[in-house]
């Protein structure tokens, strides 16, 4: 068994990592943003404008018009709907450039537990699972691990033990999970562009990491450097070899 001493560290460095992780996976992580861009929407103006005057809203339209005024259009052999199309399409794209702010249209705020409930609950089953265990459950499961080994007498079990940490460890996935976060800060910030070139963003995403995010790298650092420390302690019983 250790000695009591270092009982202590690893029992204070147990307790340090899951008030780490605890914060971690309640706390929020990561907000996202979406909005309506003026330009954007202005720009789409024309073409939604287009795609809205069909056949039925175009009989519509003339019931409200001079039938004097569509008659003679007809008879000149000008396409109406084409004409509306464009005077109203400046005007309209104007007018929303001018009058129309941008518009928040989609927000997602998410901890790491409720990311993973949010995954079973629209079916996804695996992601859920994955990201649960290899995030949560199995470095846990190590440092519980670690800290067992150092309190146990038997010396063969000790051992076991640690080559089994030693093994899951490669399956620990917290240091991964949070530069994943970090990837999917990135890839939000891309603004999705309206078909064109040079065409102004339709909707841009904005990220922002949560307090959840902080506390659960602090925990994927700290719980890293005190197992390795732990299972040393656990390894050699009467103190760190220097």
């Amino acid at each position: 068994m250790a000695a009591p001493s270092n009982r202590v560290v690893v029992l204070t460095l147990l307790m340090v990592s899951i008030a780490l992780l605890l914060p971690g996976i309640l706390l929020p992580v990561l907000t996202i943003r979406g909005v309506l861009t003026k330009d954007g929407v202005a720009h789409l103006a024309p073409v939604m404008l287009d795609k809205g005057l069909n056949d039925d809203t175009m009989a519509a339209l003339k019931t409200l018009m001079n039938p004097a005024m569509v008659s003679m259009v007809q008879a000149m052999g000008v396409d109406l709907r084409k004409m509306l199309i464009d005077k109203l399409a400046p005007e309209l794209t104007r007018s929303l450039q001018q009058g129309v702010g941008d518009v928040q249209v989609y927000e997602q705020t998410r901890s790491i537990i409720g990311s993973v409930r949010q995954l079973y609950n629209v079916g996804s089953p695996v992601a859920a699972t994955l990201i649960l265990l290899f995030s949560v459950v199995v470095p846990m499961t190590k440092g519980l691990l670690v800290a067992w080994a150092a309190f146990m007498t038997d010396t063969t079990t000790r051992v076991r033990t640690l080559r089994f940490v030693a093994a899951i460890a490669k399956w620990s996935m917290a240091d991964v999970f949070a530069v994943a976060l970090f990837i999917v800060y990135l890839a939000a910030q891309a603004s999705q562009q309206p078909p064109g070139e040079g065409a102004p963003p339709l909707l841009a995403f904005t990220a922002d990491f949560g307090p959840g995010f902080y506390w659960f790298a602090a925990y994927c650092v700290f719980s890293l450097a005190s197992q390795q420390y732990t299972a040393r302690l656990a390894a050699h019983p009467q103190g760190v070899p220097s």
